[in-house]
């Protein structure tokens, strides 16, 4: 049963659009997950850049929408009479500045660069049309991750058995997409559709995702779920008691090779080694066919107080050297499937999903 009075975080609203062209992007600040909820008024570019790089809002899909608002809210100070070169000038420049927030998500860049050729093509006349060409793309760009979320449910909730026992890393759920989630979008359907499971939740150091948001959407949606630190999924695979491993990505190479939070290449190989699947869930947009492996995938590297200070208590002597990568990348021949929205590639390779993206 859902406790009561819980937000219901597999349809919640991570981030949406409050009014017409003069608005505001409102959404969760997930730093302060699960203490609060407290939903943040982006009214400037410059907010919503900070917004993604300290995490307020994360997870590619999230991301991406982020993206498509941020754009929007670069244009607010061109007057509606002005022309669209001067629009597409400083559109231009918002999407310059967003794109320097974060390096590894795709869906950041994909979005910028889709908010821009629809300014080039847009028939507008004065910049005030082309800013509203532009808040009904980024207003597409998060209805569109919505849908491709339950679709991604609808797909993948097959993969969990009755009774089964999944172990998932970091957060894919609602707070990392439009609203529903990816990984965690196949437990939501699965429970919708009165599946009986279990869901061991990775801790995900050094920020906690795991623990502060992936176990606080499973509990909110009443699903049976078990917090555990990173370094015990190996003692729990050897004992029996996984049956398959779900997690979201951050980008897609080509070839199927995987970038996600730091720790899921660890799974991937724990899993090949106990004969376990290694599912990955993640919309077309998180693809990048642009490169062809994940070798070409840039790693961000991540504040060292991070890892010397979680939660702001210090934890490590003064002056230590610190590598703090925020993704790493697992080879597409660790990962069993990967669940789109227009279904699930099997054994991913260059031509599979070439042929399932075309």
């Amino acid at each position: 049963m859902t406790p009561e009075g819980a937000i219901q975080t597999s349809s919640v609203r991570t981030i949406e659009w409050v009014g017409e062209i003069d608005g505001y992007a409102r959404l969760i600040d997930q730093t302060l997950l699960p203490r609060e909820t407290v939903y943040l008024e982006v009214r400037d570019v410059e907010t919503m850049w900070d917004a993604v790089k300290r995490l307020a809002i994360r997870g590619a899909p999230a991301i991406g929408v982020a993206a498509g608002y941020g754009c929007v809210l670069g244009l607010q100070h061109v007057a509606d009479e002005k022309s669209v070169s001067e629009a597409q000038a400083a559109l231009k420049q918002a999407a310059n500045y967003l794109a320097t927030s974060r390096p590894t998500a795709v869906n950041l860049f994909w979005a910028l660069e889709r908010m821009q050729k629809v300014a080039r093509e847009a028939q507008a006349q004065t910049a005030g049309e082309l800013k509203n060409r532009l808040l009904e793309e980024a207003r597409a760009i998060r209805d569109e991750d919505a849908a491709m979320c339950r679709a991604i449910g609808q797909h993948g909730a097959e993969l969990i058995s009755e009774g089964a026992n999944v172990l998932t890393h970091c957060n894919a759920g609602g707070l990392a997409t439009a609203e529903y989630g990816t990984a965690l979008a196949l437990m939501f359907t699965a429970h919708e559709n009165g599946k009986q499971f279990h869901v061991w939740v990775d801790e995900t150091r050094p920020l906690l995702q795991g623990a502060r948001l992936t176990a606080w959407e499973l509990m909110q949606a009443g699903i049976e779920a078990t917090l555990i630190c990173d370094n015990m999924a190996a003692h729990l695979m050897q004992q029996g008691k996984v049956n398959l491993i779900v997690t979201g990505a951050d980008r897609i190479a080509a070839n199927g090779d995987a970038a996600n939070k730091i720790g899921t290449y660890s799974l991937a190989v724990l899993a090949h080694a106990h004969n376990l699947p290694f599912y990955v869930a993640a919309p077309s947009s998180t693809f990048d066919l642009s490169i062809p492996t994940g070798a070409e995938i840039p790693i961000e590297q991540r504040d060292p107080t991070e890892v010397t200070a979680p939660a702001g208590t210090p934890a490590a002597p003064e002056g230590v050297s610190v590598y703090n990568p925020a993704f790493d990348v697992t080879p597409s021949l660790l990962i069993a499937g990967i669940v789109t929205e227009k279904g699930i590639i099997h054994r991913p390779d260059t031509d599979k999903i070439a042929e399932l993206l075309s």
